[in-house]
């Protein structure tokens, strides 16, 4: 068995990422684990001075890396098999309790993990080369609730709804290069908008953000504006005035001042922003089914943008949709490796990394992949959930080893090995569908 084992693996095509991607990739890991030694991160991310001060198995880079790890099964499991792949047993043997390792989290803040996120999204920006829609950097932004542990913690903080505990999440997500630029978790009260403006301190010049007809608000795009950056929303009908006017006219576009209502105007001022008319251009789509689509734009320009380019323009925010699928099933970021509000946090932020490590740890794999598959009736993509699957522990490795060319070298074969094809124009009637999927944490799985 072994030497057919061998034969097969011979026989595999070797794929070679080039040198200067390699040196990109390697980079980006040295400089992750520079930041997560820095004596500063710990003092900003440990809860008081005391924290992490003793020489222990479970320090302050050892919680964090364990956490990193997508954590879903039993949290004793998930220690023992942890702590094997640090010291290279062959089979798991007791280091730390779950008990301790509670004791040990309630030190962490957060915040570590979003630190980190914006030190590798900041990289990725300034080094790797990215897909671009004319120049701009296209960013969608949307929201989603996820189901939380029924702890009096976690009610006090997150509340109900509909007597179960709840929590909204948001992302603004760069739906070309796959990168979540920013993510958020917080109490369901607070509204899809309020996220989004929150999201917004990330935007800028060169920037275009896609807005679902669930976000418009005179605020909103006031907001966009004053960063410079660009906006494309569709426009709920019946709601504006303006739009009703416009579908009613038969136009196929129109360049118009939209002005504020009496609402908008509290709202701005509430906010101390300008209430000025913002000049704007509406866009007439209509949809094969014979529904009349509206959107809303800031990018004035016809010759650059002419109407024929809005209608793929505004579908390209369909991958911030399909990344949830990926957060909720795939992740599994419902299943909570705490009960605690810090618990939460903790572990929405810390998934939310490692699949932005593995989205740009991939873009080398996928550049080898689409050239492979040019001659090709369709383009092949990176199995984005195999991608993930293959990061369990060799997150780790990469964040602990010192060499990690050859740990990147058999993750990027791996990655190219597992392929699938863009199939473009395909099309599924949306089903609303109730599933109730949850993670007691009484019965966490094996593996």
């Amino acid at each position: 068995m072994t030497t057919i084992l061998r034969t097969l693996r011979s026989k595999q095509k070797e794929f070679v990422v080039d040198k200067p991607t390699e040196e990109l990739c390697t980079d980006l890991i040295n400089t992750l684990k520079g930041r997560l030694h820095a004596p500063d991160f710990l003092e900003r991310h440990r809860q008081s001075a005391k924290d992490f001060s003793r020489n222990r198995c479970l320090s302050f880079v050892v919680v964090v890396m364990f956490l990193l790890n997508f954590v879903k099964r039993s949290l004793q499991d998930e220690l023992d098999e942890f702590f094997k792949l640090e010291s290279g047993e062959v089979v798991a043997v007791r280091e730390v309790t779950k008990s301790a390792f509670s004791q040990a989290r309630k030190k962490l803040k957060a915040e570590a993990f979003i630190e980190l996120n914006r030190v590798q999204v900041d990289y990725f920006y300034e080094h790797f080369p990215t897909e671009r829609w004319q120049g701009l950097r296209l960013l969608a932004t949307d929201g989603s609730t996820v189901q939380l542990p029924e702890t009096a913690d976690i009610i006090a903080h997150f509340g109900l709804w509909q007597s179960v505990p709840v929590a909204r999440v948001s992302q603004l997500f760069d739906v070309l290069n796959g990168v979540t630029v920013d993510a958020l978790i917080g109490p369901k009260a607070k509204g899809e908008r309020e996220f989004a403006a929150l999201h917004f301190d990330k935007i800028g010049p060169a920037d275009l953000v896609l807005l679902d007809r669930g976000y418009p608000a005179f605020w909103l795009f006031v907001l966009i504006r004053l960063q410079e950056a660009d906006f494309c929303a569709r426009m709920p009908i019946g709601v504006w005035d303006v739009v009703d006017q416009f579908v009613a006219s038969g136009l196929s576009e129109q360049i118009v001042d939209l002005q504020p209502c009496q609402t908008a105007i509290k709202e701005c001022q509430t906010r101390n922003l300008p209430t000025a008319p913002l000049k704007v251009r509406l866009i007439r789509i209509d949809l094969d089914s014979g529904e009349v689509e509206v959107l809303i734009t800031s990018l004035l320009a016809t010759i650059q943008f002419p109407h024929s380019v809005f209608k793929d323009l505004y579908h390209y925010r369909w991958p911030v949709e399909e990344d949830y699928k990926v957060i909720k099933p795939r992740l599994e970021v419902e299943n909570w490796s705490g009960e605690s509000t810090r618990s939460i946090y903790q572990d929405f932020h810390a998934k939310l990394f490692t699949k932005n490590l593995t989205a740009i740890i991939a873009q080398p794999a996928q550049k080898v992949v689409k050239q492979q598959s040019q001659h090709k009736k369709y383009t092949y993509q990176v199995n984005f959930s195999q991608a993930l699957s293959k990061m369990k522990d060799t997150v780790v490795l990469l964040l602990q080893q010192i060499d990690i060319s050859a740990i990147l070298s058999r993750l990027w074969q791996a990655m190219i090995q597992t392929i699938e094809p863009i199939r473009p124009g395909r099309k599924y009637p949306r089903r609303k569908l109730i599933i109730s999927k949850k993670f007691p944490a009484t019965y966490k799985p094996i593996r």
